[in-house]
């Protein structure tokens, strides 16, 4: 160990002086909470979009391939999109308008007529089904979102009546009756308040598409590849079809996430920068009290850069130790709130009933980084000012 750092060692360790221990400490603890709020606000927005995300993609394919017209050889089509390199599965569907009769109400839905046998290995329909399975469905059968279930007091094996102004004739013509096949939860209040689902055939029939589909959906084995998958599906088929990732139909939602994770990092960012003014006060009070050292040091041949690197690492190191706890701190606040979930969230307002938490290596790396510039910049004045010292003038009153 060289001088510089057995110094910098005695300088963080002496007792002799309580009143440096004690600024020294309010200057740690600055940085630590800085830190510690940093991990767990910017995990738990994270833990949000996470959260979000997977029920955007649990809920839709990967990638819908649509045709303005309809796909009318769509079988044909999803056997060719399904050899495509990254799609793990497809599956054709129907969507458009419709209209819930219930008595004297009537809602607005987004019908989706679906095949039985593929819809379940593209989408997480049947996570979602508390009740029924999407293989078991009939052609008289319908899912209906949990919202709406409750809404309207529908269970399983009730009879619900849909209204397609679509199929043309006014009456009798336009109602088509259904039996409730299960209830399914999404937590996206959207889907669970306004989507039903029938069989492939039957939306067939209500849109009088004929052997016609909207589209079909893909399942890719990584939803981040969404652009590469959707340039190679252009590739295959041509530019007659319109293809849609999961990121593109959701942009401005991730959009505004992202937009407030940044402004909460650069608002608690803040916090850390305060407590940096906690360093430079230590440090000014560091050289202040140390001028004699100083001088001795420089009068022996203690090189002026060797007294800046002195200040810098101690300054450095009081930095490191309210990093360190600040990163403890707010990684075992966030493993128990992971782990205990003792945070409820009312589930009226909310879409899910605890707070969730994701911590990602690059978020801490980023927080850990910012708070050990902010402690660098913090020490540069005060490292300079000990630098400069003349050691005439550090020991003439001496």
């Amino acid at each position: 160990m060289n001088f510089e750092c057995w110094l910098t060692l005695r300088y963080l360790t002496a007792k002799k002086d309580k009143f440096l221990s004690v600024i020294n400490f309010v200057a740690i603890a600055g940085i630590a909470i800085g830190v510690m709020a940093l991990i767990i606000v910017i995990g738990v927005m994270t833990g949000f979009d996470h959260d979000l995300r997977e029920k955007i993609e649990g809920a839709n394919a990967n990638i819908l391939v649509e045709r303005e017209t309809g796909v009318k050889d769509y079988r044909q089509l999803n056997e060719r999109l399904k050899s495509l390199p990254g799609v793990t599965a497809t599956t054709p569907y129907i969507h458009g308008n419709v209209f819930l009769e219930d008595g004297s109400r009537a809602a607005s839905l987004l019908l989706r007529g679906v095949d039985p046998t593929s819809e379940g290995s593209v989408t997480l329909i049947n996570t979602y089904l508390s009740q029924g399975k999407v293989a078991g469905l009939k052609d008289d059968g319908i899912l209906i979102g949990s919202q709406m279930a409750s809404f309207y007091g529908k269970n399983v094996g009730d009879s619900m009546t849909i209204i397609a102004p679509a199929s043309g004739v006014a009456g009798t013509g336009w109602r088509y009756q259904f039996n409730v096949a299960g209830i399914f939860t999404t937590g996206m209040y959207e889907f669970d308040n306004g989507l039903v689902l029938v069989t492939l055939p039957r939306a067939q029939e209500i849109f009088h598409m004929g052997p016609t589909v909207s589209g079909i959906g893909l399942k890719l084995k990584d939803p981040d590849q969404a652009p590469l998958v959707k340039r190679a599906i252009y590739e295959q088929i041509g530019f007659s079809y319109l293809v849609s990732t999961w990121m593109e139909r959701s942009a401005n939602f991730f959009a505004a996430l992202a937009l407030e994770k940044f402004a909460m990092f650069v608002i608690l960012t803040l916090i850390v920068l305060v407590a940096s003014f906690n360093i430079i006060s230590t440090m000014i009070v560091t050289v202040t009290s140390k001028v004699k050292d100083i001088g001795i040091l420089k009068s022996i041949g203690a090189s002026r850069s060797s007294i800046n690197r002195i200040f810098t690492w101690q300054g450095l190191a009081v930095g490191a130790m309210g990093t360190f706890w600040g990163f403890s701190g707010g990684i075992a606040v966030i493993y128990l709130l992971k782990k205990y979930q003792f945070i409820k969230l009312p589930q009226d307002i909310y879409y899910i009933d605890h707070l969730p938490v994701v911590i990602q290596a690059s978020d801490v790396g980023l927080i850990v980084g910012a708070a050990m510039l902010i402690t660098y910049a913090a020490t540069i004045y005060p490292a300079l000012k000990a630098a400069n010292l003349e050691p005439v003038e550090a020991l003439r009153y001496e």
